[in-house]
């Protein structure tokens, strides 16, 4: 591509006059590195992902084509069947990539020359000349200044203080970031300098075979042996992987422990975060919460109080592959630790993955928690996804029941 300005690049105003300048390619291009290699960015290859492609789509002229279904089957992968309505991954993916690029901004970018703006309603991004300062004001050549005495000069420096001070002060609470529904979550669980206890449960189904591979008699059940606590889900594998990258974002401490490594005083210690454990000896834990995932009916599912609901997966294979899953996020002041304690299980490892997603996400949780009871951050909840799964990748979670307490 010839480095000249971009096809429909947002004009701003240039640095050496009046007139409006577009943006070049190159200097977009030299901008778009350095938002990539940000602390803003570059620990979420997602985010790099969208940003990249919808700029890259803006500069050859092909903004068109930056269409929410689009983006979810090009850069996130869905399926040509795929459904905006039914999955938010691109609405949510693009109002991150905002907040990232208003951080950015705010902070390590703020002297840059050039500015890369995502407007609200739009997939197409925009690209202009950060502002010039304003001159200071200066006396022209030759010109003679009134001579003040020197109570006058006294009284302008100390009402110009008090205007910069003033200016400081509205500045700092217009640019002081707000608690998100994330901060909010999980702030009754991180007070204080405990660690927390992040625990990820073993697949406690897992055989393997005793023989080898290349003997042609037909597999017998004597050729596989019970092999527990050996194997951590691949969902609940990213979500613990989530919950860490959190924690360490959060600079708070935690110690990760994997399924029997847990014992009832490390959860009488201190705050803990178990993930996958629906199906282990800690069911025990949440069983007597109201929502529930019970293993021991078929078909398998949440139970409300101890009661069925629709929330199964009556065609469950055995290889538990399926299209969709439901997981429970349980957050409480748990009676029998007597500590805050967080539960994320999905009814299979795609219910998990997502569920992990939700509570590290500030956009997800935001949408989860509209239209929540005043006062929800400092109450005992539990909320109840249901979650598509598009080619073996579970799409965003879906909040199809809460409770407050």
């Amino acid at each position: 591509m010839t480095q000249g300005n971009a096809p429909g690049v947002s004009e701003g105003k240039g640095t050496g006059g009046d007139h409006p300048k577009r943006v070049p390619v190159q200097a977009v291009r030299e901008e778009l590195a350095r938002v990539l290699a940000s602390h803003e960015f570059h620990a979420s290859k997602r985010s790099q992902d969208f940003l990249r492609y919808v700029i890259e789509h803006t500069l050859s002229g092909h903004a068109d084509m930056l269409k929410e279904r689009t983006i979810g089957i090009e850069v996130f992968g869905r399926t040509s069947d795929y459904d905006p309505s039914d999955d938010a991954t691109v609405r949510v993916k693009a109002g991150e990539v905002r907040k990232r690029l208003g951080l950015y901004y705010a902070d390590q970018g703020a002297q840059n020359p050039v500015r890369i703006e995502l407007p609200l309603g739009t997939y197409v991004p925009e690209f202009r000349f950060a502002d010039a300062p304003e001159p200071a004001s200066q006396a022209r050549a030759g010109q003679v200044l009134p001579k003040r005495s020197p109570s006058r000069a006294l009284w302008i420096w100390a009402i110009a203080a008090a205007l910069c001070i003033a200016a400081t002060a509205i500045l700092w609470l217009r640019m002081r970031p707000s608690d998100t529904a994330l901060d909010e979550f999980w702030s009754p669980v991180l007070q204080g300098a405990s660690p927390v206890m992040l625990c990820a449960a073993f697949v406690p189904d897992a055989y393997g075979l005793t023989r080898d591979p290349a003997n042609p008699r037909p597999l017998r059940v004597e050729d596989f042996v019970p092999v527990p606590d050996q194997f951590v889900g691949g969902g609940d594998l990213i979500a613990t992987s989530r919950l860490a990258a959190m924690l360490t974002r959060m600079e708070h401490p935690y110690r990760l422990r994997v399924g029997s490594d847990v014992s009832f005083h490390d959860l009488r210690a201190g705050p803990a975060i178990l993930v996958g454990y629906s199906y282990t000896r800690w069911k025990e834990i949440s069983s007597q919460m109201r929502y529930f995932i019970d293993t021991s009916r078929r078909p398998v599912g949440i139970t409300d109080n101890g009661a069925p609901t629709k929330w199964t997966l009556p065609n469950l294979p055995t290889d538990r592959k399926t299209d969709e899953d439901y997981a429970i996020v349980s957050r409480v002041f748990h009676p029998a630790t007597h500590a805050m304690l967080v539960e994320i299980a999905g009814i299979t490892q795609y219910g998990t993955d997502a569920a992990g997603d939700l509570v590290t996400n500030p956009d997800l949780l935001a949408e989860a928690f509209r239209g929540a009871p005043a006062g929800w951050k400092s109450k005992n909840l539990q909320l109840v996804l249901h979650v598509k799964v598009i080619s073996g990748a579970p799409s965003s979670p879906k909040v199809v029941a809460a409770n407050f307490w």
